[in-house]
């Protein structure tokens, strides 16, 4: 008989998905090996509740059986139950610990093994971060030229030691060679720029290649952010590979050469990816995270803490950005735990002083003037500019993702790396800002101008008598000089260029993070608003809005300033970031007083953003790739109830179903190996629906072979059991198989008359895989997590069938 799927994994075991644009097998399931369940848990080995105290015959399956109570690669854990199993695992623990000394060592450091976990997880992160810091730093300057003293040295360490540099020229020495002098003897003329912008695209083009590469011939999951995957794992879902030695050994590597190829993109994201695998890989030391998929997540989500702290230096914000914007499930000990991990992550970066500034960031700044009520407007018009960018870029970069999964184009991953890098490097060489890696354009844009400054975005006209405002150490206005005039040309140029190929970068089959270029766009245009301001004060110092506290000879306007609120609202408008985006705002730049202006820009951003839609750049992608994540964030509204989303619908055939005593081995395997369902739910018989419990799938067919290995005289027609008191055997007959112990006896059910709301409610907070409809006891249907998203798509106009997973 025909029977529709009632499970939360449908048809999709076998089948070659395309995960975040990369086509994989399902059957791989390298590095991460499936958990296996200790026998000793209320769960028993399986996950239903064991039977205490009562007598009965011997039964093989009481042992813990390998594999049991473990699930398949693309499936979504059990938060219960997986709580429960680390429940009675800490209560037999401590019950112990109260008999022998031995007893309570074991318990200490069972308390203990988080703690030590996180140390090593804010070790190792630290230490890969300040290694990708100075290799990407190394590889982006070999773009330029070469170091004379030592082939490993970038620029700027190069230089250091030089006594021939000038203050105006400090990057200019002679044991650094661009590739025109080595080759033609000379940096000037037109033939050195032509070697120099060929050399450059050389390199451009060897980087990305070998990066695309690389990828795709052993991690094709290394490629993209990786923080869509970071937060439906984190959710439940299981992506075997996805966190494991090699995607780290590949990202680590790829992410080097992305960012080094000029290709616009960040490392900060990938970092926050590079963090997990670092922490899944540690997690199997420790028993009690490596047999448990909810406590490893606990573990997970402090890594994305860990990685934003050592992506930006801000160890605050990352544990804030692990609450907001990654985690599902975030208890209080897990942001202690994480603050510790973040602290020592971001030690560890500080002690290898990657930037050799004795900063944890190579943009730090610091601003000398305050910022007046008066700039609370143009501050707002950049949080508007940066909701309207980040709602134009998600809608852009979505459209151009899903044209690459529905044409040819997606076949062909490096060539569409090759293309889009030889694009970026000819039309970024010309422009020194855009020539030059995003954290330094960042870097920049940042910067106050000081008095001896030989920057071009600090050309000002000296005037006769060159005074310094009360504040700090900066300068008093002065007029634009033709050298900032042509910066502001270049600058805008850049933001068009940095607009558009950003679009078509992210998403690639390349490591590639979307801070740092939605903070240049945004960097940029708050600097040249930053310049406008400065220069509409110095010329209408009578206007009312700068009389009184922007008189002649003060440094009124800060254009840096401006640069970094433009970032942040920009980048608040991709990602909806409020609150750990300004906290990560605050601590790269290390003034508290400069909050308000974040504030009220990020504010904005999301404000007008969330005008054109609800979702972010990670939630959309999210969508796009099919993930079966529930958003917390996303409210239901709809007035359907749940007998309206259930499985069996009216024209569907009968739900199938086991019965706790009535079956045969023969007809259960017969009815497992007809279906392809995830889960049965157990009843009293097929006439009364009457429900007991729920068994999975992968648990049922373990514990079968496992039974007929084991235990004598099992044959397909010895009767299933999952009562606690058999009927009587007859003489002849072969014994029964009692799976009792793989029953979950408190499966989670709701009437067919409750509320969708309240329903979505459920398995957001609790995790649920699926939950059984009942009506007076009686086993009416089963709803699963894809068929809730399937309905919230219908409900907002959406295909249901781009649910793909679970």
């Amino acid at each position: 008989m025909e029977r529709r799927d009632i499970s939360d994994e449908d048809e999709d075991d076998d089948e070659m998905v395309d995960i975040g644009g990369v086509t994989l097998d399902f059957s791989s399931t390298d590095d991460v090996p499936p958990l296996s369940s200790g026998g000793h848990d209320r769960y028993g080995s399986a996950g239903g509740p064991a039977v205490n105290g009562l007598s009965r015959p011997a039964d093989p399956l009481e042992d813990p059986v390998p594999g049991v109570g473990t699930y398949e690669d693309f499936n979504t854990i059990d938060w219960v139950r997986e709580k429960s199993k680390d429940r009675d695992r800490h209560r037999e623990i401590s019950n112990k610990s109260k008999e022998s000394v031995s007893a309570l060592l074991l318990s200490v450091s069972d308390a203990f093994s988080g703690w030590l976990l996180m140390l090593l997880v804010g070790l190792t992160s630290g230490a890969v971060a300040g290694g990708i810091d100075i290799a990407a730093h190394w590889l982006t300057d070999m773009k330029g030229g070469v170091c004379l003293a030592g082939f490993w040295f970038n620029h700027e360490h190069c230089c250091w030691t030089s006594n021939q540099t000038t203050f105006q020229e400090r990057d200019r020495c002679p044991q650094w060679q661009s590739w025109a002098q080595l080759i033609t003897g000379s940096s000037e003329g037109a033939f050195a720029y032509a070697v120099d912008y060929l050399m450059y695209m050389f390199w451009a083009l060897l980087f990305a290649f070998l990066a695309v590469t690389l990828v795709r011939a052993f991690a094709p999951y290394a490629c993209g952010s990786g923080i869509p995957e970071i937060k439906t794992i984190l959710s439940g879902f299981i992506i075997r590979g996805y966190l494991g030695k090699w995607t780290l050994i590949i990202k680590t590597v790829t992410l080097v050469l992305a960012v080094s190829s000029g290709l616009s993109l960040g490392k900060e994201g990938p970092l926050v990816h590079v963090a997990c695998c670092c922490a899944n890989i540690l997690c199997h030391l420790f028993t009690k995270y490596r047999k448990n998929e909810a406590k490893r997540r606990e573990v997970l989500s402090a890594a994305a803490a860990v990685g934003v702290s050592v992506a930006f230096g801000a160890p605050i914000g990352g544990v804030l950005f692990s609450l907001e914007e990654v985690s599902y499930y975030f208890p209080l000990k897990t942001l202690w735990r994480s603050f510790f991990a973040a602290l020592v992550a971001a030690f560890t970066l500080r002690s290898i002083n990657p930037f050799g500034n004795s900063r944890l960031v190579l943009f730090y700044v610091e601003f000398h003037s305050p910022w007046h009520l008066v700039e609370l407007a143009p501050f707002v018009l950049l949080g508007i500019f940066g909701g309207l960018w980040g709602a134009l870029f998600i809608k852009a970069n979505i459209a151009w993702c899903r044209r690459r999964k529905s044409t040819r184009l997606g076949h062909y991953p490096v060539t569409e790396v090759l293309l889009v890098a030889a694009l970026t490097a000819s039309l970024a060489f010309p422009n020194g800002y855009t020539r030059m890696s995003g954290a330094e354009l960042i870097s920049e844009l940042f910067n106050d101008c000081s008095l001896l400054d030989s920057s071009q975005l600090c050309g000002y006209e000296q005037p006769t008598n060159t005074s310094r405002s009360g504040a700090g150490d900066s300068l008093a206005d002065r007029p634009a000089g033709e050298g900032l005039y042509t910066a502001l040309w270049q600058l805008a140029l850049a933001l068009l260029f940095k607009m558009t190929i950003t679009v078509v970068t992210f998403g690639m089959k390349v490591p590639s993070g979307l801070f740092i270029p939605s903070m240049a766009v945004g960097a940029i245009a708050g600097r040249l608003l930053g310049v406008a301001m400065e220069q509409l004060a110095y010329y209408n110092r009578d206007w009312f809005l700068f009389r009184g506290w922007c008189s002649p000879g003060t440094d009124c306007i800060t254009p840096g300033l401006y640069a970094m609120v433009g970032a942040a609202a920009c980048l608040g408008g991709v990602t909806r970031m409020t609150v750990s985006l300004v906290v990560i705002m605050f601590e790269l730049t290390g003034g508290l007083e400069y909050i308000v202006p974040l504030m009220a820009a990020t504010m904005t951003s999301k404000w007008v953003a969330d005008a054109f839609g609800r979702e972010g750049i990670y939630e959309a992608h999210i969508r796009l790739n099919g993930y079966p994540f529930l958003e917390p964030k996303e409210e239901f509204e709809h007035s359907s109830s749940a007998e309206d989303v259930m499985r069996p619908r009216r024209a569907d055939p009968p739900l199938a179903v086991l019965t706790q005593d009535g079956m045969t081995l023969a007809q259960v395997e017969e009815l497992v190996e007809s279906t392809r369902f995830s889960g049965f739910p157990v009843v009293v018989s097929q006439q009364s629906q009457r429900l007991v419990g729920f068994v999975l799938r992968r648990d049922l067919l373990i514990s079968i072979d496992n039974a007929r290995q084991r235990q004598e005289g099992v044959v397909s027609a010895s009767r299933v059991v999952f009562s606690q008191h058999a009927p009587a055997l007859p003489p002849e007959a072969p014994p029964d198989l009692r799976l009792r112990a793989i029953l979950d006896l408190s499966p989670f059910t709701v009437t067919d008359r409750t509320p969708m709301d309240i329903t979505v409610d459920i398995f957001r907070k609790l995790g649920l895989r699926q939950c059984l409809v009942t009506h007076n006891g009686k086993l009416l249907g089963i709803i699963t997590k894809k068929d809730i998203l399937k309905h919230m798509a219908q409900i907002a106009n959406r295909d249901p069938d781009s649910i793909l997973f679970n």
